[in-house]
């Protein structure tokens, strides 16, 4: 067993069911945030402009919407759960360390939070996989889906 399976296997048997709750709030919350980037994507531009990416914020404005809204939409139906999570990871990694930090660790910098505490979440998702009330697990005990 690798080292991969045997965090997978740890993180299937230590997962309790109101995280289910914690994340499916995580999915809404990520697809709501994907769906407000797109509806504004000037406020997506200017937090990357001061990265100086030029060329690269065209694309990671149009990236980090749509890692949002699918990854976020997986998430909560607890389909891909890690692998949503680990693509969702370095976008947050960049928010918190690199564009909102500017603003410093201040109680008014609500936005630097939020970003850490669903980075930290991600990582956590990442872990513990999808858990017991997920599509995952639908079709892991589903006998259609059974190997034969």
């Amino acid at each position: 067993m690798t080292a991969i399976e045997r965090i997978e296997h740890w993180g299937d048997a230590h997962h309790p069911a109101w995280l289910d709750i914690v994340r499916i709030g995580l999915g809404l919350l990520l697809f709501f945030k994907g769906m407000s980037f797109i509806g504004d994507t000037s406020q997506l531009s200017a937090l990357t402009e001061g990265l100086h990416f030029n060329a690269w914020s065209y694309v990671a404005v149009h990236y980090v919407a749509f890692a949002h809204l699918v990854g976020g939409l997986l998430i909560t139906l607890g389909c891909l759960t890690r692998l949503a999570s680990a693509l969702q990871v370095p976008i947050l990694f960049v928010a918190v360390f690199f564009t909102n930090i500017r603003n410093g660790f201040t109680a008014v910098n609500s936005e630097l939070w939020l970003s850490l505490v669903v980075l930290v979440l991600l990582i956590v998702f990442w872990i513990i996989g999808s858990g017991k009330f997920s599509f995952d697990e639908y079709v892991r005990n589903h006998p259609a889906y059974k190997m034969k």
